[in-house]
């Protein structure tokens, strides 16, 4: 018998997530060990009249090759700046695309060779630029999401059926009586009060032990997340203006990316580039990474965790930057609907704990102190 709590969440993505409904060509990308997952998603897209069309991966998504490690271990160059023609294709004419991150390997990438991977990033950067633009004209309906495997459960230290009640709870698909669209409908009204609130000003001052931080929200539009691009999800988020960021900020918790653990960074802001960036662990693919190109030293989100039913660091960002109480910043490309013109091959997502004496101020006025909105 299927597990009901993936049946829930199928249901969950395919009917209010992505609203796939007659005609809608949908692309679920996943890997294998997510089969029960993938055929529950399947099989409601089909109920509802969509056209699923399955695309699996034997090894990560970072290179959209199928094979992650393989691919960039031994492409040539003319096949590391080839864009994937499948997924090109979806990406631009499909209605939906629902990804299920589904790793038995999370360090796959380690040892890959960085020049490569960011002369890849650049190659299906088109991709994920027709992702956001199409995302923001309501054109294109994309969701990204996980199914719990052990390598998930070994990285957030944790036993898998541990693992498994933790992200379905943190989904609110957990419980036979509940009700997950009205949930995660409360959240979006919930949210958009504190939408409500954040827009319309200009300054914005985070202050506490581990920052320091001025930026701009001046004409820049602030977004509900509340299920629709990301499940479990939990958070508000805009695009601040590139070159307002002043500052410093210390992250509290490491930030992965690709496979690699970058701890203890610390950077700072001036013109709203990175003037100065310092790691505990990995310091030179923290460098690397910020040069990757031009707008990888600027900021394209800003956002604030509302998820207080993720208290636990995971290591997969799909789950840590909705931690209820943090905020975080994303180097690199930003999202159109927000008003971020920041571009890049890379959106690399750095979190940062708000309990203690921490406080978020917008145009003078504190909204947020020690953990929670104040408004």
């Amino acid at each position: 018998m299927p597990d009901p709590r993936i049946t829930r969440l199928a249901r969950l993505l395919v009917d209010y997530s992505t609203r796939i409904g007659p005609g809608d060509k949908v692309l679920i990308e996943a890997e294998p060990v997510a089969e029960p997952m993938v055929r529950a998603v399947f099989e409601r897209v089909l109920e509802v009249g969509g056209h699923p069309h399955l695309l699996l991966s034997l090894g990560g998504f970072a290179s959209l090759s199928g094979i992650d490690d393989l691919f960039l271990s031994k492409a040539g160059q003319a096949q590391l700046d080839l864009a994937p023609t499948f997924y090109h294709l979806a990406y631009n004419e499909f209605a939906s695309r629902i990804r299920i991150g589904s790793s038995s390997n999370t360090k796959a990438l380690t040892g890959a060779d960085q020049a490569r991977s960011v002369r890849r990033q650049r190659a299906i950067h088109p991709i994920l630029a027709a992702q956001l633009q199409r995302g923001a004209r309501g054109e294109f309906r994309w969701m990204s999401t996980l199914f719990p495997t052990s390598a998930y459960a070994q990285d957030a230290e944790m036993s898998l059926e541990e693992y498994q009640r933790f992200f379905y709870g943190a989904c609110h698909v957990a419980d036979d009586d509940g009700d997950p669209v009205a949930y995660w409908n409360s959240v979006q009204a919930e949210q958009a009060r504190i939408v409500e609130a954040l827009e319309g000003h200009d300054k914005v001052h985070l202050r506490g032990p581990n920052c320091d931080l001025r930026l701009s929200i001046k004409g820049r539009k602030f977004l509900n997340a509340c299920g629709e691009h990301n499940m479990p999800d939990g958070e508000v988020y805009t695009g601040p203006v590139e070159e307002s960021v002043e500052g410093w900020v210390r992250f509290t918790y490491p930030a992965v990316y690709q496979g690699r653990e970058v701890a203890g960074v610390q950077l700072k802001f001036a013109a709203g580039q990175v003037s100065e960036a310092t790691a505990e662990k990995n310091q030179a693919y923290l460098e690397e990474m910020l040069g990757s190109d031009a707008g990888a030293r600027y900021l394209g989100e800003f956002a604030i965790g509302t998820n207080f039913g993720i208290q636990r660091f995971t290591r997969n960002i799909l789950l840590d930057e909705k931690i209820g109480g943090s905020f975080h910043l994303a180097l690199g490309s930003g999202y159109p609907e927000t008003g971020s013109k920041n571009v890049s091959a890379i959106h690399w997502d750095f979190i940062c704990d708000l309990h203690g004496e921490a406080e978020i101020a917008v145009d003078g006025e504190v909204i947020y102190k020690d953990g929670a909105f104040c408004i």
